[in-house]
């Protein structure tokens, strides 16, 4: 019983100490390790072990063993943002894999990887051909970065010179049916406003799962009942037809008057609002 208890109480002291360090270290800890920070972790978990498990008779030496490691991490870590040199050192280089769409067999062999290796990693990034690739580079995280042939690219608004509207980041303001102010106020929104919606959708509060609202400002929702099917947004789609209902009708009126002074009028209004959708297109559009 006492030496459960010794154990139990380790436990405890010990997960306390290394969520401790690893808050100090940081979240590159929890993610993408280089060398150095790999055989550091291992090193803090075997000594943690050993000291919970009572190997280790004095529980401080597990302790202080710990705070050694985390501390020459925090260290390393720390002149690796002043010294680039050191920073190679202790994360290591990147490595070309593929170069100009010619792999470097050369570059594979110094690292130990196979072209079929190469190849998974680049099916994980949904290229399936090697050909296909302009540039790779083997990351010190041990991931794999790929650049398309320009051919290959797929196009984006700015290749066609379009506009698009800048995206913020969508606002939870109902979770598990219950409001989320400090969401709310920073969407610019009121529970009245909110109220409203969930009314126009015929939805009540308490069977919302989720709602957010977007850098539109419209309200989307996932329900707890999925078989109800909740209406997309449809303001701005309705907003966007209705403008082109309107130039579309002033183009009528300029070809159904006889007035030359009405017919000028109606070409120039409905050239305004051509301009206005053309404008408008990628922010009403969904």
């Amino acid at each position: 019983m006492v030496d459960s208890l010794d154990v139990l109480i380790r436990s405890f002291v010990f997960l306390a100490l290394l969520f401790f360090i690893t808050k100090i270290l940081g979240k590159k800890q929890i993610s993408e390790l280089s060398f150095f920070e790999y055989v550091s972790g291992i090193t803090i978990g075997s000594v943690a072990g050993v000291a919970i498990t009572g190997l280790e008779k004095n529980m401080f030496h597990g302790i202080m063993a710990i705070l050694i490691f985390g501390f020459v991490t925090l260290l390393a870590d720390i002149l690796t943002l002043k010294s680039k040199s050191l920073r190679d050192i202790v994360e290591g280089r990147a490595t070309v894999f593929i170069k100009e769409g010619k792999v470097l067999e050369e570059n594979l062999k110094k690292e130990k990887y196979t072209i079929d290796e190469l190849s998974s990693l680049l099916r994980q990034k949904d290229i399936f051909r090697l050909s296909d690739v302009e540039f790779a580079i083997l990351e010190p995280s041990g991931t794999v970065s790929a650049l398309l042939k320009r051919e290959n690219r797929p196009l984006t608004p700015k290749d066609l010179n379009m506009k698009m509207p800048a995206e913020k980041e969508p606002q939870t303001v109902i979770m598990d049916g219950s409001i989320m102010d400090e969401a709310l106020r920073s969407a610019g929104k009121s529970r009245g406003w909110l109220s409203t919606e969930l009314e126009k959708l015929e939805v009540t509060l308490d069977n919302v799962f989720i709602g957010q609202v977007d850098s539109y400002g419209e309200l989307t929702l996932d329900l707890y009942d999925d078989k109800i099917q909740v209406p997309l947004p449809s303001q701005r789609p309705l907003l966007l037809a209705t403008l082109k209902k309107t130039q579309a009708d002033l183009e009528i009126f300029s070809l159904e008057t006889q007035d030359e002074q009405a017919k000028d009028m109606y070409k120039k209004n409905a050239k305004i609002v051509q301009d206005a959708i053309d404008k408008l297109t990628p922010y009403l559009s969904n």
